[in-house]
């Protein structure tokens, strides 16, 4: 049996990688034309991390990030209002929080699989039983059929908008821009997150590697995100820190992502039959916790160790 994963993202590659590696055969169809090093930034948590070490990944990743071992919040100013000493976790597992471009992760999950067809430019359109199978359809015309699915894509998930149409998505009413920029940090910035809060705005950023930040800030809006332009980021943040109005300053703003913040209204149904959602597809929460990257990166590993205890290859 071969398992089909729909999206080739953090989620998606990090199942194959796990199914592989308990024998299990899977084909990805990824939708975007070609997998580029582009994106932002992601913390992986100690919990990703040691999933990363249960697959043998751990030790290339720590080689292009950088080690993180404490989360702050702070004032505008960046005077600490509370600290979250990671060292502890570091210790007792022995496997440290790592900062890191996604592109760059996704490129070396890329790398690390060994058997998977990775088939670009199949945008899934729809999802349909057929007997004990299911045909999927893409947008450029082609079709197959699949005995088992794995719904990788995302929060706009088309595998959980055809199986289960009734979930639904909720506008948290925050509009977040995302950046990573060459900006050389003071050396006591190194290793931990800082995250700047405002009245109606905090501002986070974070080494990934040596000169490179990535940076995310969000702000509340009323109606709609309309009401704000990222010509005005400066702006918005001119009470800051002057790191962190430095950091804006050298970014360039075609290297800036500017999305609205949603989150999947909970649900205990994430299967039926032969089709499973994993990842934001399942769960997508805000990104407060940071954590939304890690939880996928978990179910693609206890997904793999479920199908390997009850032999289902």
């Amino acid at each position: 049996m071969t398992i089909d994963i729909i999206g080739a993202g953090i989620g998606g590659l990090t199942t194959a990688i796990a199914f592989e590696q308990k024998g299990i055969k899977t084909r990805i169809f990824e939708q975007a034309e070609q997998i580029k090093e582009v994106g932002a930034g992601i913390i992986l948590a100690n919990n990703a991390m040691q999933v990363y070490e249960k697959l043998g990944l751990r030790k290339v990743i720590e080689e292009n990030g950088n080690p993180i071992s404490s989360m702050n919040i702070t004032k505008s100013c960046l005077k600490p209002l509370s600290t979250i000493d990671l060292s502890y976790f570091e210790q007792k597992r022995n496997i440290k929080n790592i900062a890191i471009h996604r592109g760059k992760l996704q490129q070396l999950l890329t790398d690390k699989l060994k058997s998977t067809e990775i088939t670009l430019d199949h945008k899934l359109t729809s999802i349909v039983k057929n007997g004990i199978d299911y045909d999927l359809n893409f947008k450029n015309g082609h079709q197959t059929q699949s005995s088992t699915v794995i719904g990788a894509d995302g929060l706009n998930s088309i595998v959980r908008q055809n199986i289960f149409p009734n979930n639904s998505i909720r506008n948290a009413k925050q509009i977040c821009w995302r950046g990573v920029t060459e900006y050389e940090l003071p050396l006591k910035f190194g290793n931990e997150l800082n995250e700047a809060w405002g009245k109606s705005e905090r501002f986070g950023f974070v080494q990934i590697a040596k000169n490179k930040v990535y940076w995310y800030a969000l702000k509340s809006f009323k109606k709609n995100m309309n009401e704000f332009s990222i010509n005005d980021l400066n702006e918005y943040f001119s009470n800051y820190n002057t790191i962190i109005k430095d950091i804006i300053n050298s970014t360039k703003k075609e290297h800036i992502n500017t999305a609205e913040i949603s989150d999947l209204k909970p649900t205990n149904t994430r299967f039926k039959g032969n089709v499973c959602l994993i990842g934001d597809a399942a769960h997508a929460t805000t990104p407060n916790m940071g954590q939304g990257a890690c939880q996928a990166i978990e179910d693609a590993y206890v997904l793999s160790e479920c199908l390997n205890k009850y032999k289902i290859t």
